[in-house]
């Protein structure tokens, strides 16, 4: 079979870090002929040259290249360009890994789409990713009608075909910001670029060294001085015009704006905040037009505008004002309603611990501010002006992977009076709908936990803060764990930050069965009926066990459990006399790992009928014995004539 697609490494003295990788390359789902992996060994002097030659030897899959140390990734994804065999080329970092299913699904995609780029959805463990361009799949995308500018880093899967047409290769040498080259490059001068959202390939993974790369401090003469090679790719590809300035602005805004802000940019020694602030106020001069700054939102463009007139004291200024800026999010209700489950909550910007507030009459500070105290007014007229298009997002992540995936909200806006009604506060109430069915890029989600994010994008600022704490204090407990599309899950309040977190599949203790009394338990003309404490929309099958006091004594029913968290079930035959049966129940029987819950009663066969007592703890025969006795003093009108 020809190779599909070549998947290359660079490596540099990746120790333990290199194993999820490797891990996840092996286990891709794309038949085992039809990828194939590539390290480079960039003159590692760890073990790892000899793990990956081990590993060579041993799958045919892999390839190991080693070479002097160059300095940077950008001449080892060469090498791997060079010596791919594949269709398409996939470049991962030595301490990042994909998802199980990425290559197929990438390279299926590509080849549906007829893409010379595809660019699957990532997932930031610890680290930014790109939210907006994730939030549909894009088939047909481009630098005009996508942001695929806010994904510069390298891993993509590129046609290999078109990186040797146009000659296309990373530069060498030790240098930042190669992959700004490459792939803006790439994006400008493709056919076609397809962006797959509905399926985590990437995890972009920081280490728990805090050693990558990327989050080494850069030297500021060197740093801008290889951004401004990304800016002549734009240039050389975009002429002058709206959305050449575009693209300037995803470099305006993510490399210098924002290294300028709030408590990353204060937290920096003095010297080195000078001599970041000269480098970036020399590149906006030099390469920026008006038309690069305007459309930035409100807080971006004071601080652009304070960096072209070289305003470094203000710039700090601005950066201690808005380091007090934070988002709150209150819970307001968390129902489960006609099969899904309804999140409501407000959102709005805090200041140094309150609420903020903003100017309520209209107006047109002048422009540019002439002091901090004109721009934190422009900022809030700004910000005022653009309040009808602000929505906020929920977002369902899952806690080990960090993949996340927005849900559907509705919103109302509220500007509320405050003080003396000069100025306003900007509330946002939104209901977000989880349905288990779809919550995942129309799928449901797997087994494990989920945290629930807001997130907030108002004034410039991009807040995200996890939905509680809980509103104890409101009387509105979580709702119980509902049986929905085939899955248990349970909405709760976390006990470390009291936020809002689902568990899907793992529950147990927590489902609150154990709230089900012996008393409420009826069994008649063998048949047991008991309400628990769940949701379910709809009728659906569960399996009833019981095991017996005897070894390998097992009986399995189905049953009925219907809304309002009625099951019923036929009991098998557990004659003769005198045995006790403890029952648990499987909530989703057609879940591949389904798990039996443990209800806290149990059936005794007495000769005339069957006794519910309570179950007995672990080791519990005394406990047992004693419910029998209660259960023959005070239950006998329980008691039901099997086969009467």
């Amino acid at each position: 079979m020809p190779v599909k697609v070549s998947v290359i490494v660079p490596v540099h003295n990746p120790g333990p870090f290199i194993e999820d990788c490797v891990a996840s390359l092996l286990r891709q789902s794309m038949p085992p002929d039809a990828y194939e992996v590539i390290f480079v060994d960039d003159g590692s002097t760890d073990a790892t040259p000899a793990r990956l030659d081990a590993l060579a030897a041993e799958d045919p899959r892999v390839r190991v290249i080693h070479q002097e140390n160059s300095g940077w990734a950008g001449k080892p994804r060469n090498v791997g360009i060079d010596a791919s065999r594949g269709e398409y080329v996939m470049f991962v970092d030595d301490d990042d890994h994909l998802g199980d299913e990425a290559l197929e699904r990438m390279y299926a995609y590509g080849i549906a789409n007829d893409a010379d780029v595809v660019v699957g959805k990532m997932a930031g463990k610890g680290r930014a990713v790109p939210v907006e361009l994730f939030r549909a799949n894009r088939p047909r995308a481009g630098v005009a009608n996508a942001p695929l500018i806010d994904s510069l880093t390298p891993h993509k899967m590129v046609r290999r075909a078109f990186l040797d047409r146009i000659g296309l290769r990373f530069p060498e040498g030790r240098r930042r910001l190669e992959d700004h080259v490459f792939v803006t490059e790439a994006y400008l001068r493709a056919g076609n670029v397809s962006v797959l959202s509905d399926y985590v390939c990437y995890y972009h993974v920081r280490r728990d060294d805090a050693s990558n790369i990327s989050f080494r401090r850069f030297e500021p003469a060197g740093y801008f001085k290889n951004l401004r090679e990304a800016l002549d790719v734009v240039e050389r590809y975009t002429g002058p015009g709206p959305l050449r300035d575009g693209l300037f602005r995803r470099w305006l805004r993510v490399e210098m704006v924002e290294r300028l802000r709030g408590r990353r940019f204060l937290d920096l020694p003095e010297d080195y905040r000078r001599e970041l602030f000269e480098e970036i106020h020399g590149v906006v001069v030099e390469r920026f037009g008006p038309g690069v700054a305007a459309p930035l939102q409100p807080s971006q463009r004071v601080v652009a505008a304070l960096v072209a007139d070289g305003r470094y004291d203000d710039v700090v200024a601005f950066a201690e004002w808005e380091a007090g800026v934070g988002l709150a999010v209150d819970p307001e209700g968390v129902v489960w309603q006609d099969g899904v489950l309804r999140i409501a909550f407000a959102a709005e910007l805090t200041h140094d611990g309150g609420p903020m507030t903003f100017p309520s009459a209209g107006g047109s500070p002048r422009w540019p501010p002439q002091d901090m105290a004109e721009a934190v007014r422009w900022l809030g007229a700004d910000t005022v002006d653009r309040f009808d298009r602000t929505v906020p997002d929920l977002l369902l992540r899952e806690r080990t992977s960090s993949a996340q995936y927005f849900q559907p909200a509705e919103v109302v806006r509220e500007t509320v009076p405050a003080g003396d009604g000069s100025r306003v506060r900007l509330v946002l109430r939104a209901t977000a709908t989880v349905d288990p069915a779809t919550a995942v890029s129309g799928g449901p989600p797997g087994e494990g936990l989920w945290d629930v994010w807001v997130r907030v994008g108002l004034g410039g600022w991009t807040k995200e803060l996890r939905l509680g704490p809980a509103p104890r204090h409101h009387g509105r407990p979580a709702p119980p764990a509902g049986v929905v599309a085939g899955r248990v899950v349970l909405p709760y309040w976390t006990d470390r930050h009291a936020s809002l977190a689902l568990d899907v599949g793992h529950a147990s203790k927590r489902l609150g069965l154990g709230r089900v009394s012996a008393g409420d338990v009826t069994v008649a003309e063998d048949r047991l009926r008991v309400v628990l404490p769940l949701y379910v929309p709809e009728a659906t099958a569960v399996l009833l066990r019981l095991t017996g006091d005897r070894s390998g004594d097992l009986r399995e029913v189905f049953g009925t459990l219907s809304p309002g968290g009625r099951l019923e079930a036929a009991l098998p035959d557990t004659e003769p006399a005198g045995r006790t049966w403890l029952t648990t129940v499987c909530l989703t029987p057609d879940t591949d790992g389904a798990r039996f819950h443990p209800l806290p009663f149990a059936l005794h066969i007495a000769p005339d009928g069957v006794l519910v007592v309570p179950a007995p703890q672990p080791g519990g025969a005394r406990h047992l014995a004693h419910g029998l006795r209660r259960a023959m003093y005070r239950a006998l009108g329980r008691v039901t004539a099997r086969g009467k």
